[in-house]
């Protein structure tokens, strides 16, 4: 993707298109790339649930329909986001003249309870009975990563990354 301007928006753009313009000319480079995945994401499922809305037909009602009908499958937390990664796109079409009103505005955010969550850590007692079990000899081996993670607070997925 170049981060040039394809097309003015026309009367019949569909809101996809103009979020998917949006997204290549706004967050590309700008955001990292996870974030950026993020809004990818949310592109998918503007494409998947409102496909054919044009962009000037966009309403509160249309709008709060799709936050409704994303919201379904998902938690409460996961549509907020899904809500501001689409209200910037939105925003920004008020403000060029594209949309008349903010649709966006007075929204009702839903969506499911969160599941319960499992924790992702050893307790103190649990860390010591671990340490306490390692294989420490002479030579590296996991038990060195694992010390090295636990005594540093460093993530996995960083220790594991090998320095250039």
């Amino acid at each position: 993707m170049k981060n040039e301007i394809k097309k003015p928006p026309t009367e019949s753009q569909t809101f996809a298109e103009y979020y998917e313009s949006w997204l290549r000319i706004y967050k590309k480079g700008a955001v990292r790339e996870v974030t950026f995945n993020k809004y990818q994401m949310t592109l998918l499922w503007v494409k998947r649930l409102i496909p054919n809305l044009v962009l000037r037909d966009l309403t509160r009602l249309n709008y709060q329909d799709l936050l409704n009908r994303y919201a379904e499958c998902h938690e409460k937390q996961t549509t907020i986001d899904f809500h501001h990664q689409l209200k910037g796109a939105i925003l920004d079409a008020v403000d060029d003249g594209l949309i008349d009103r903010d649709p966006t505005r007075k929204a009702i955010i839903k969506g499911r309870a969160p599941r319960s969550k499992k924790a992702k850590f050893l307790n103190q007692f649990e860390l010591h009975k671990l340490l306490s079990a390692l294989d420490l000899s002479a030579s590296l081996n996991w038990g060195w990563f694992i010390l090295l993670v636990a005594k540093t607070g460093m993530r996995f997925s960083e220790a594991l990354v090998r320095p250039l």
